[in-house]
């Protein structure tokens, strides 16, 4: 009982303050991510391939709110970001077994007369970003038990999705569809394939609602992330290859087999501004923003601790932010702005959601799937995967096998809200039930990116 009396501990120690409702997957969560959008970790998901269980799918995203026609300077991952997707193995502990590391470059501009005419278009002299020869690449680095694996070096990002004269000039190509995207897939090192690149922000959620201090019960549900991209890195990990053991999973759940998923952004410590472009980036890397679990950050965590949730890991969870978990400040703040009056729950009911909430931790531990038995200590923001049995959230996140083509497996926000608030895995809504786009059936799954040339949020002007 070691662990739940620290859990009750945390609850007395924590003075957690009432915060506004704030629901996205990992979208401006936080205050200090919020001002740095490269490097704001939006979702994760995962899941194994249905019945054969021989391939682990990731699919990680950043970037919030990327408007599709927001150039000429579009958005992309950062040449100055650190990103990583984490996997643990077991229930053990919250250490990593494998790491993937992802860096990008791109090609630097030289230095040019913008009056010398005689000179071909390239060099950064001209309007149009696209036309002026600048390429971003990344590297795919496994790490494990220390040593790191290249997988692919120096490959191709996906460009935006910009326009069809771009498509004719600077991509040659007569449509930006699934077949462009899909020829910057690339398999590496022991069959592990990759894809990085914009994509349609998979997501869906009434954000202009629930942030009028969940005003859930008026109005009409919108989807607040239609139109909008993300950029994405999606992996394709052979199974045998996270086992330990290097063979494939055996059928059946256990703990053994369960790995723990999350992603992450760092950036240098220290930034000097040398005024002449030619900044300094020195020191050790410094995480700045994660997600696991759907709606952790958001939905769990005080305003208070956001920004430090963001520079913790996982396997510090229990020590931070148990009080948080027990006590989830959701609830209050629901009763505060009269969600529960609103909807006649008596008031003696609310007072069972406000604590000792072990309920989410449950949840969270997959303790209603057979051979689980995760210990409490284990507890943190990672996204569980029995990589034995099919995936269904919460054990792993697909895109696939949704109701319809553009719902994901499970609607998260719905999940989550329901668990957090009436102790059930069911039964509340935010009223935003399925994405704008459909998902692919195929890697990377997420649908493609919306044009920018005809699919903005420009209005038609007058």
């Amino acid at each position: 009982m070691k662990f739940r009396a620290l859990f009750f501990s945390a609850v007395a120690a924590l003075g957690l303050t009432a915060t506004p409702l704030a629901m996205a997957s990992s979208h401006r969560e936080a205050p200090g991510i919020s001002e740095d959008p490269a490097a704001d970790n939006t979702d994760v998901w995962a899941w194994v391939e249905p019945k054969t269980h021989d391939k682990l799918y990731i699919v990680a995203s950043w970037i919030p709110f990327e408007e599709p026609s927001g150039g000429p300077n579009f958005h992309k991952f950062s040449d100055n970001v650190l990103y990583e997707i984490h996997i643990v193995r077991g229930v053990a502990n919250l250490d990593d077994a494998v790491t993937f590391q992802i860096k990008f470059k791109s090609t630097p501009f030289p230095v040019v007369d913008p009056a010398d005419l005689t000179k071909p278009l390239g060099g950064g002299k001209e309007f149009f970003s696209q036309i002026a020869g600048s390429q971003q690449t990344y590297t795919l680095v496994r790490v494990e038990k220390g040593v790191q694996t290249v997988i692919v070096a120096d490959v191709p990002v996906a460009p935006p999705n910009i326009g069809p004269r771009t498509n004719k000039i600077a991509y040659k190509i007569d449509k930006y569809d699934n077949a462009f995207a899909a020829s910057f897939i690339k398999e590496g090192t022991d069959k592990i394939k990759v894809w990085a690149g914009p994509r349609d922000d998979g997501f869906y959620i009434d954000l202009a609602r629930i942030f009028d201090l969940a005003n859930i019960l008026e109005g009409k549900a919108t989807d607040s992330l239609s139109g909008f991209n993300t950029h994405a890195i999606a992996i394709e990990i052979p199974t045998a290859l996270l086992t330990g053991t290097g063979v494939a999973p055996k059928e059946g759940g256990s703990d053994a087999q369960t790995l723990g998923i999350w992603a992450s952004s760092a950036r240098r410590k220290v930034q000097i501004l040398r005024g002449n472009g030619n900044d300094q980036l020195a020191g050790p890397w410094q995480q700045v923003s994660r997600v696991g679990l759907p709606l952790i950050n958001e939905v769990v965590i005080g305003l208070q601790d956001k920004d430090r949730y963001n520079r913790t890991t996982p396997k510090t969870d229990v020590a931070n932010f148990a009080g948080y978990f027990l006590t989830p400040v959701l609830v209050r703040d629901a009763e505060a702005v009269g969600i529960y009056t609103a909807l006649g729950v008596p008031k003696d009911t609310v007072e069972t959601f406000k604590k000792d909430r072990l309920d989410i931790v449950d949840a969270i531990n997959l303790k209603a799937l057979p051979g689980h038995n995760i210990p409490l200590t284990s507890t943190g923001d990672v996204l569980r995967v029995d990589i034995g049995i099919d995936s269904g959230f919460p054990n792993g996140r697909p895109l696939i096998a949704g109701a319809k083509p553009n719902q994901e497996q499970a609607d998260v926000t719905d999940v989550l809200l329901s668990l957090v608030l009436t102790k059930k895995l069911s039964g509340l809504s935010d009223g935003a039930n399925s994405n704008d786009k459909n998902f692919l059936p195929v890697f990377p799954y997420l649908a493609l990116p919306w044009e920018g040339f005809s699919e903005g949020h420009g209005k038609a002007a007058p």
